[in-house]
């Protein structure tokens, strides 16, 4: 990156980072931060451009969907608006907010939709953080903030067909595992992620066994 790339991505950063203090939903800065550094370091593996990749990371949940009722744009909207009150190229701004627009899981039975290689990048390096022990983290934090229970053994996974019935759902926890985090590691693009996802998963599976087993009083 030159020196002007530079200067928007550290602006950026400042920004988010001033934005997201204290969120407490796992979705925080420090989610973000992470996003940022691995997209980075998978860019190092990948013919792409590092700096569409560092500002789509960092803007990525700018405007996440799930806090705006649905709006899978919004995102984009905001992007675009910050990209250019800081002087960004028209060219960046719009490559950055498709990125945006497109990153979120939508469905297990709803096909990815991610052309660029910079978004495949860090729509890996977001999946990454939704997996592994800070997977689990955040996704019993998010349960908490929306009050929903840890797990219902009557529950039924649902493999939704649909953004719209993803969304609406209210599932348990442990039935998001079934619905989205165990699914992640088939979904990813790219080779230096899919060594990652691997373990992650397997570690995820293995958190698994020992709830079932704790939660039957068996463990």
């Amino acid at each position: 990156m030159n020196s002007y790339q530079i200067e928007i991505v550290e602006k950026t950063a400042q920004f988010i980072q001033k934005k997201f203090e204290g969120e407490g939903t796992g979705h925080d800065w420090h989610h973000i931060y992470r996003v940022w550094k691995s997209a980075e370091n998978i860019a190092k593996t990948e013919d792409c451009d590092p700096y569409i990749v560092s500002l789509s990371a960092l803007l990525h949940d700018i405007a996440d969907h799930k806090f705006y009722d649905g709006d899978l744009m919004e995102g984009s909207r905001q992007t675009k608006a910050w990209l250019k009150e800081i002087g960004a190229d028209e060219d960046t701004i719009e490559k950055v907010a498709d990125i945006v627009s497109r990153v979120s899981y939508k469905g297990a039975n709803v096909k990815d939709d991610m052309p660029s290689i910079e978004g495949q990048i860090v729509q890996d390096a977001d999946r990454l953080d939704a997996i592994g022990a800070i997977g689990i983290a955040r996704a019993f934090a998010y349960g908490g903030n929306k009050n929903r229970s840890l797990y219902d053994p009557s529950e039924k996974y649902e493999m939704h067909e649909s953004f719209d019935a993803y969304h609406k759902s209210e599932s348990s926890t442990v039935a998001h595992f079934y619905e989205k985090l165990l699914l992640l590691k088939d979904r990813i693009h790219t080779e230096t992620a899919k060594k990652i996802a691997e373990q992650r998963h397997q570690y995820m599976e293995t958190f698994l066994e020992q709830f079932y087993g704790e939660w039957e009083g068996k463990r």
